[in-house]
């Protein structure tokens, strides 16, 4: 891995992750651009700490506020995880092996599309919407489903989780504060399966070996790179959110499953 490549991953990380444009389906996409067949499992395990560090610093007066009486948030956030916890154990690895297969670049460029359609519609439903729900169980339950289904690359975490909650009626605000709450155990929990896993077997180990001191300055320009570019992505998602202005970023995704679809045919087989 080079330098330039790992800055442009940690960029990509932190800035996908929080904007409604799905960071799997990203970091897919530029793994083919530059000729990688999969990610050093540090490399990319340290891209999700920077922006688990990211959603920390900007919410960690409410991450506080979970742990005091009565307990409702977080008893949200606990039923919420559960979905994306079963499926990310039992499904992640069959799902990454369909989406990396021969048709990636089509297959890709559909779930972009999906993710497009959804938060255009949202716009339209909000902009129509007079009452708003506090944020409830008809409200969390949605959510908690559309991060699991989340886990298919080019669906995004934050973007279905937050037309979910929006489309059952919540209110813009609270829903946005409580997606990001969401990633944080999702991401949390990748960080520590998956860094079990990469020490138990080795690769972790395999990788320093191999790579030497060029892999620890990527390592470090990756994490520092998603810590900031995800602070400037939630500053960014909130404003967003406030207005329910996500025609641009479907606009963006339909253009995106373009380029996937030509790439698919001129360069990725």
């Amino acid at each position: 891995m080079q330098i330039w490549q790992a800055i442009v991953l940690g960029l990509v990380q932190g800035l996908t992750e929080f904007l409604p444009v799905s960071s799997s389906g990203h970091i897919a996409f530029f793994e083919r651009c530059f000729g990688m067949q999969d990610i050093k499992l540090f490399f990319s395990i340290i891209l999700h700490l920077g922006t688990l560090v990211a959603v920390c610093v900007v919410f960690w007066k409410d991450i506080l506020d979970l742990f005091k009486k009565p307990f409702k948030t977080l008893g949200f956030l606990v039923v919420a995880t559960i979905p994306a916890a079963v499926v990310g154990l039992f499904a992640d690895g069959p799902i990454e092996k369909a989406i990396n297969g021969k048709y990636f670049g089509i297959i890709i460029a559909v779930f972009f599309l999906v993710t497009a359609i959804v938060l255009f519609v949202t716009e339209m439903v909000v902009k129509r919407r007079k009452n708003e729900l506090p944020l409830c169980w008809k409200t969390v339950l949605p959510m908690a489903f559309a991060q699991a289904v989340a886990v298919i690359p080019g669906i995004s975490r934050s973007g279905s989780t937050i037309c979910a909650g929006t489309l059952a009626g919540a209110k813009s605000e609270e829903v946005a504060k409580f997606s990001f709450l969401m990633s944080i155990p999702v991401i949390l929990g990748s960080f520590v399966v998956s860094l079990a896993k990469g020490l138990y077997k080795g690769e972790i180990q395999q990788e320093f070996a191999a790579n030497g001191a060029t892999y620890g300055w990527a390592i470090a320009l990756g994490f520092i790179i998603s810590v900031i570019a995800g602070l400037f992505a939630i500053k960014v998602m909130l404003k967003v959110i406030q207005k329910a202005n996500y025609k641009w970023f479907s606009l963006y995704l339909v253009l995106l499953a373009v380029v996937c679809v030509v790439l698919h045919f001129c360069y990725f087989n």
